[in-house]
């Protein structure tokens, strides 16, 4: 009878905390509507609501009456960076469904580690990444997607497909990184650029570089080497890289 109650109890619970979510997902929704919310969760805080919308997390009250935009909410007993965790969370990409066939790979040493790089050719942070990071790092095995920015760099779309349309990929896109050459017979051929588009568009990547780990955990920026190798560690320890 006790174990009745208690499921009883339980239920209640859990239908009043959707409700709840629901209610404030209705209310962002009326002020904004042309906002794609993800998810609303309570957070055990102060009648915190997470909202993720747009790669991000905001933090509303069960009215909406207010709205915290680019905050990070930090456990003050365990020193706890929760946004940050629900972020890497939130964002996690299934690496196994990547299409690694539609990018550019380059070797390095024994190729046993897997990195996922979203890069522009004309993005000054990524020959950056490449030239005083990724040049430092060996044993991995990564997969570039060409993903031009063509608002920011207009060019970049035709240096992607020169680099994707030569003989050897992995040569053309060093010889552009390092050299700043491009292949010099720019020959035509079916590329995955629009494609890649269109999965960047679906896992909301917005800027290069994007790294992402075989944990499915992403990196944004020309983050130190140190760091990089410290991600690709832990993406190694989860598993193989599943969790």
């Amino acid at each position: 009878m006790v174990k009745k109650w208690i499921a009883t109890i339980a239920a209640v619970f859990a239908v009043n905390a959707y409700a709840d979510e629901a209610s404030v997902k209705k209310a962002i929704e009326a002020v904004y509507p042309k906002v794609k919310i993800d998810s609303v969760v309570k957070t055990p805080y102060a009648g915190l609501y997470e909202v993720f919308l747009d790669g991000q997390i905001v933090y509303t009250d069960e009215k909406f009456s207010f709205l915290i935009a680019e905050g990070r909410l930090v456990d003050s007993k365990t020193k706890r960076d929760v946004t940050g965790e629900r972020l890497d969370e939130l964002t996690k990409v299934d690496f196994a469904a990547l299409p690694l066939d539609q990018a550019v790979k380059v070797v390095k040493g024994n190729g046993s580690r897997k990195l996922v790089v979203f890069s522009d050719p004309d993005c000054p942070y990524c020959k950056r990444l490449e030239q005083k990071e990724l040049a430092n790092i060996t044993d991995v095995t990564i997969y570039t997607f060409l993903f031009p920015l063509e608002k920011l760099h207009p060019d970049a779309a035709n240096k992607s497909r020169a680099i994707w349309c030569a003989p050897d990929r992995a040569k053309a896109w060093n010889d552009w990184i390092f050299n700043g050459q491009l292949p010099k017979a720019q020959g035509t051929c079916d590329t995955p650029i629009e494609k890649i588009a269109e999965l960047g568009s679906k896992l909301n990547i917005t800027s290069t570089p994007t790294l992402v780990f075989a944990d499915g955990k992403r990196m944004l920026g020309a983050y130190p080497a140190k760091d990089i190798e410290k991600a690709m560690t832990s993406a190694a320890s989860g598993s193989n890289g599943k969790k």
